[in-house]
């Protein structure tokens, strides 16, 4: 194991909890029967701290210490899983009893040797991780928002901003043969300030973060371009008039408004949903899915990037899987479970919310590669549409791709020009069915802050988006005014 983190993750786990080579081979081998195909212990400490700011003082402050290991035993499409807080031989001896009982495994075949296998990645390796630094000045930094986003306009009346710092180290050994450790990192900041303007309350949000170090976050004054960024967003919605109702053609900016992409599409290309034939992208690999203007990534190699990752949570390392090229689908975002009963390669995609979950196929930064117009032109060639430019929370339906989301930063555009912000839009339409009415893609391809978390199946875990800017044909919009 030559990587120094992930060397340093695995003396960790050896000297913290007494663990050997000898045990994991044992326990991983021992989980193996004749009716099991795969089996993997995943150890995991995390320091975590939170806090909160409203009403200028600061409300939680929280630091939390959890460690624990999960064994999971796959025999054909059945998964056994167990886990403890309490790590120590007994208790990894009898995760594995239970995760093989689960799994409705054999008899016990004999240890696996495994060997050190080092990432790939040093996607975010930091002279300083962010959790050493001072308690006084993760504070000073929330009170700096407060005051200096009040000071703005005097019609912020509130301002909420929350800080989450994680230092994660985990320790995978795979009935494969291999031991592969990670130090992971993560930083987020989110600021939302309430405008109030006689009967006119609106609020805006905006955040950023990453696998980076804490100066990160103040770098360039970004804290305070996030906070005044939440300020003028909800200052515009005071005033912003009903968004129009029907058939409109619909411009998303770049950046955030990826989130679309992630719900309405990337879901619906894990492979879970695609081996149980529950999505509508099926079945359909080598098919036109969308306009020939489109291509689509999940990339988990981008380095500092909230949901990239040195080596997924199987200790398969991450990768850049092009998933639509060209409007054609090219392939599903896998974990090991489900690669190995679709027959398809892996793609380092299996990921978990804690050692307390099992892994599932998710996304890491998902977005649209950029295309060749500029995002004026896009403007320019619509006579009457929307532009949506932020957006807050959607729903999707898997095995039809139909969503609903709700813009909470939107724009009229009216004879080629941006002109009044809307209020009350929402999107609704179905994944495929808006990627192929996708007829420009802008050459401004944007990642978001890094703010995205994604949940399913009761898991959320950290992810990135991006999108440049385009445009979409006939899209219906949901709003007030019809």
């Amino acid at each position: 194991m030559s990587d120094p983190e992930s060397a340093a993750a695995e003396r960790f786990f050896i000297e913290r909890f007494g663990l050997s080579q000898r045990l994991l081979e044992q326990t991983v081998g021992g989980a193996i029967a004749r009716r099991a195909d795969y089996a993997d212990l995943y150890f995991e400490f995390r320091t975590s701290e939170s806090f909160s700011l409203e009403d200028g003082i600061v409300k939680k402050a929280n630091k939390n210490v959890s460690q624990g290991v999960g064994m999971r035993v796959v025999a054909g499409d059945k998964t056994g899983y167990a886990h403890s807080d309490d790590v120590t031989v007994e208790q990894i001896k009898l995760a594995a009893r239970t995760a093989q009982a689960i799994a409705q495994a054999g008899d016990a075949a004999g240890p696996v040797a495994i060997r050190g296998q080092a990432p790939t990645h040093d996607l975010y390796h930091l002279a300083e991780p962010p959790i050493e630094i001072a308690l006084s000045e993760k504070v000073a930094l929330l009170n700096q928002i407060d005051v200096v986003t009040r000071r703005l306009d005097s019609r912020i009346k509130n301002v909420l901003a929350a800080l989450g710092v994680e230092h994660k180290l985990v320790l995978i050994a795979g009935s494969s043969g291999f031991i592969v450790g990670d130090i992971q990192p993560l930083v987020r900041l989110s600021v939302t300030c309430i405008a109030e303007e006689g009967s006119l309350r609106q609020q805006g949000t905006y955040g950023g973060g990453g696998r980076v170090e804490f100066s990160f976050i103040t770098e360039g004054d970004r804290h305070l371009r996030l906070a005044r960024a939440a300020a003028e967003q909800a200052l515009r919605n005071l005033h912003a008039v009903d968004a129009p109702a029907g058939t409109l053609t619909v411009v998303l900016g770049p950046g955030w408004p990826g989130v679309l992409l992630h719900e309405a599409v990337g879901h619906g290309l894990e492979g879970d949903f695609n081996r149980k034939q529950t999505s509508a992208f099926a079945g359909r690999l080598g098919e036109q899915v969308a306009s020939p203007l489109c291509t689509v990534v999940d990339d988990g190699t981008i380095a500092n990037r909230r949901g990239s990752l040195n080596v997924d949570d199987e200790g398969i390392p991450t990768g850049r899987t092009v998933l639509i090229e060209k409007g054609i689908l090219r392939g599903y975002l896998q974990d090991r479970l489900n690669a190995r009963l679709m027959g398809l390669p892996l793609t380092g995609n299996g990921r978990r919310e804690s050692f307390a979950h099992i892994p599932l196929p998710r996304m890491t930064n998902t977005f649209m590669l950029a295309g060749d117009s500029a995002p004026e032109d896009i403007i320019r060639s619509v006579d009457h549409g929307l532009y949506a430019a932020h957006f807050g929370g959607g729903q999707v339906d898997i095995t039809n791709g139909k969503f609903v989301f709700s813009a909470t930063e939107a724009y009229l555009i009216e004879r080629g020009q941006i002109t009044r912000p809307v209020k009350g839009a929402t999107l609704i339409g179905s994944g495929p069915e808006a990627l192929k009415r996708v007829s420009m893609v802008g050459n401004d391809l944007r990642l978001d802050e890094g703010i995205g978390t994604c949940g399913k199946d009761g898991q959320s875990i950290p992810v990135g988006v991006g999108l440049p800017t385009i445009r979409i044909d006939e899209i219906t919009v949901g709003g007030t005014r019809a």
